[in-house]
């Protein structure tokens, strides 16, 4: 027969033996973008190196954790529609503030059209209308912005 002391010290044993284990089925909840490693992760659709902090964009699939990183908001809509992504209406979508370079809600922001993107699609988010301070640029919304990028494809 095993002495209590014994009994307790296997148990205790067999706890932190499989404590790792059952942690790591666990699934991560990703709730906002994940950390860039600028100028080494490359754009999903083009394969361009990521490194101008003040136009990145990125998705998250919520269903399955996967997250995808771009280097412009154009190739972002590109992609949804050359990939066929049917969750893109899900998708959580982030881009980078123009001004800031912090992340922000890609489909509340509002975009500008006067700055070059490294893609040229020409599209700059801005976390509120009124940062936007150059009289030439149209403020536009991220339904307006994808339908131009998609009438110019590419």
């Amino acid at each position: 027969m095993i002495s209590i002391n014994r009994r307790r010290f296997l148990q205790g044993t067999a706890a932190l033996t499989l404590m790792p284990i059952l942690t790591a089925c666990e699934k991560e909840t990703i709730k906002g973008p994940r950390k860039i490693h600028w100028d080494r992760d490359m754009c999903a659709r083009c394969k361009m190196v990521i490194s101008e902090r003040n136009h990145a964009a990125q998705v998250l699939n919520e269903k399955t954790g996967k997250s995808y990183v771009f280097d412009d908001i154009g190739c972002v809509i590109l992609w949804f529609k050359e990939e066929n992504i049917e969750w893109k209406d899900s998708a959580k979508i982030w881009i980078t503030d123009v001004k800031t370079s912090e992340w922000i809600d890609a489909r509340t922001a509002y975009y500008d059209t006067v700055h070059k993107t490294p893609m040229a699609y020409g599209f700059s988010a801005n976390a509120s209308k009124e940062s936007i301070t150059d009289k030439n640029s149209e403020i536009i919304d991220f339904n307006e912005m994808s339908k131009r990028v998609l009438e110019r494809g590419r």
